[in-house]
């Protein structure tokens, strides 16, 4: 059984920083590309960040220069370094990772920007 476990968030005023992490534990044989969404009441989840286990990264056009995704192999885990947090950035972060050919998500973890 795989599991993905996040932390990291919070409450955090605009302007501010904060870093997500996600463990993975496990029969992990193959990993692939890890990466994280965001989800706010009534709206669909969306991608914010992910990387492919070479290290190539890709970005929502709405974190581009904020947000960093980078990845532990070793570790099979994955960070996403938030900076200049804004309000609109407040959701449910979640990480997903392909291993072993099928798509895990975590649980989740609230992140907060006030104003």
């Amino acid at each position: 059984q795989v599991q993905l476990v996040e932390s990291g968030g919070g409450l955090v005023q605009a302007g501010g920083s904060l870093r997500l992490s996600c463990a993975a534990s496990g029969s992990i044989f193959s990993i692939n590309t890890m990466g994280w969404y965001r989800q706010t009441p009534g709206k669909q989840r969306e991608l914010v960040a992910d990387i492919t286990s070479i290290g190539r990264t890709n970005y929502a056009d709405s974190v581009k220069g904020r947000f960093t995704i980078s990845r532990d192999n070793a570790k099979i885990t994955v960070y996403l370094q938030m900076n200049s947090l804004k309000p609109e950035d407040t959701a449910v972060y979640y990480c997903n990772a392909h291993f072993n050919g099928r798509l895990y998500w975590g649980q989740g973890t609230q992140v907060t920007v006030s104003s």
